[in-house]
């Protein structure tokens, strides 16, 4: 389950959108995850997962390593199904107990399943494709308008793409710590659920220390090399817009106003 999470680390495979500016990455992910939620019919369903493949494709990532990043939100998304299952009014289907289970659950708990588990892969596919330092000067100079309203956006670009690097290092590590105690005798597999969630709290004292001790390091080199924010600070490589930036602009646009368009026609098979 561990090695499972995906978010947050990069997977280099030189593909187009890995050379794409970040800038364009984070708006096309903005878009998506906001399409997800603009429309309730199969042809926007249909849309997104089209859009997806693409996506998936483009970045020439093996989906199956994708889809593992899903393995790690499975119970969220067992949650969300049996909420929405079982508390959305409507017509009832089956009735037991203080419970029904209605059409309109059905549905709601479909598409709600659906759109996280594509928000998911939609925002791993930008993690996968972007560096973390690629990640925070996209962000800084998307957000660069805010510092005149007093936002220290770099700070928040830094604090954002450290959290990002930290997932990969702490999998790592926690990896290393279940390995030392199942060599020891631990069991973390065996017996029900709540069995298994106990195991785990051995696991977070040492994660922690371990959590705490990097963070600590972090604070001393970044004070060493005398870090003092990103007022007045140069790039090595700077980000300038190519062709391909422009054209991917243009694809993103078109797709989020075919999603506003899907959303305005009313089609009556469209649910």
């Amino acid at each position: 389950m561990i090695r499972d999470i995906t978010i947050g680390q990069y997977y280099p495979s030189g593909s187009i959108l890995h050379r794409l500016d970040p800038r364009v990455k984070l708006m096309g992910t903005l878009a998506y995850v906001l399409s997800l939620f603009m429309f309730r019919g199969i042809v926007g369903f249909a849309a997104a997962t089209l859009g997806l493949i693409a996506l998936v494709k483009l970045s020439k990532v093996p989906f199956g390593y994708m889809v593992k990043g899903l393995k790690a939100i499975m119970v969220v998304l067992v949650i969300t199904a049996i909420f929405n299952l079982l508390l959305t009014p409507g017509e009832p289907l089956v009735s037991f107990w203080a419970f029904r289970v209605t059409q309109e659950g059905i549905k709601n708990a479909g598409f709600m399943v659906v759109r996280l588990s594509y928000l998911v892969l939609g925002s791993s596919v930008l993690t996968l494709t972007t560096t973390p330092n690629q990640l925070t000067d996209g962000m800084e100079k998307s957000l660069r308008p805010l510092n005149k309203i007093g936002v220290p956006v770099h700070e928040v670009s830094m604090i954002m793409s450290i959290a990002l690097r930290f997932i990969p290092i702490l999998i790592e590590e926690t990896d290393k710590i279940m390995k030392a105690q199942l060599a020891r005798g631990a069991d973390f597999e065996s017996g029900n659920l709540v069995k298994r969630i106990r195991a785990m709290i051995p696991l977070l004292v040492p994660l922690f220390i371990s959590a705490f001790r990097r963070a600590n390091d972090l604070a001393l080199a970044m004070e060493a090399r005398c870090y003092n924010g990103g007022e007045g600070r140069t790039k090595m490589k700077p980000l300038i817009y190519g062709k391909r930036d422009m054209v991917a602009y243009l694809v993103e646009a078109g797709y989020f106003a075919g999603i506003i368009l899907l959303r305005r026609v009313a089609l009556p098979w469209q649910g």
